[in-house]
């Protein structure tokens, strides 16, 4: 399978998880990240600067209408749900909150299940919430494939436990072993487009 797009549910713990993922992926890791990590609405983005200043990937707020590009990972902006449209672009709402929160991973999750269907890689994080839940079946319902942080592994267990609850999912891994099967899928889909070129 071609992969396209990876989602990422972060929650509770979410800051240092981001930081091992950020600074393990290699410099030529090309599927494009999408994260929606809980945040207050006011917070800033110099943590997204901190990332940026460990990672090999450009890391950086997702702006409406912004085309998904290769080699890079997207961070929902505080207070606005992130949304993918068909055609692969960006689209932000203050719609309602869900799950109590804005942006929430259900909605991104969803919107980019219907983008991206079974090209898609959904991944749930630690997190003390069930966002989360309804984005992964969907991702599931269409197609594509469903990773979870092992929640021994997670600082904070109940979002996996509820994930894993809602699905059986492709893969329950922990942290490290999650990183390195991004990368195996990487590299596969590098071969691939070699082949089909």
């Amino acid at each position: 399978m071609h992969y396209e797009a990876i989602v990422i549910g972060v929650s509770s713990g979410g800051m240092n998880v981001l930081k091992i993922i950020s600074a393990a992926l290699p410099i030529d890791f090309k599927i494009p990240i999408i994260i929606v990590q809980h945040v207050g609405a006011h917070s800033d983005s110099k943590w997204i600067q901190l990332l940026n200043e460990k990672s090999n990937l450009l890391i950086k707020e997702a702006d409406e209408k912004e085309k998904i590009e290769k080699g890079t990972m997207y961070i929902a902006a505080p207070n606005y749900h992130l949304l993918i449209e068909k055609d692969k672009t960006f689209s932000l709402s203050i719609d309602e909150r869900v799950n109590f929160a804005r942006p929430s991973i259900d909605v991104l999750f969803e919107s980019a299940a219907e983008a991206y269907r079974e090209k898609l890689i959904g991944i749930v994080l630690t997190g003390s919430n069930n966002d989360g839940t309804k984005g992964i079946i969907r991702i599931k319902e269409c197609g594509g494939l469903t990773i979870i942080q092992d929640p021994k592994t997670a600082e904070s267990p109940y979002m996996p436990k509820s994930a894993i609850d809602g699905i059986e999912a492709d893969y329950i891994l922990s942290l490290e072993d999650i990183v390195e099967l991004l990368i195996k899928i990487d590299n596969q889909n590098n071969n691939f487009n070699k082949l089909y070129k």
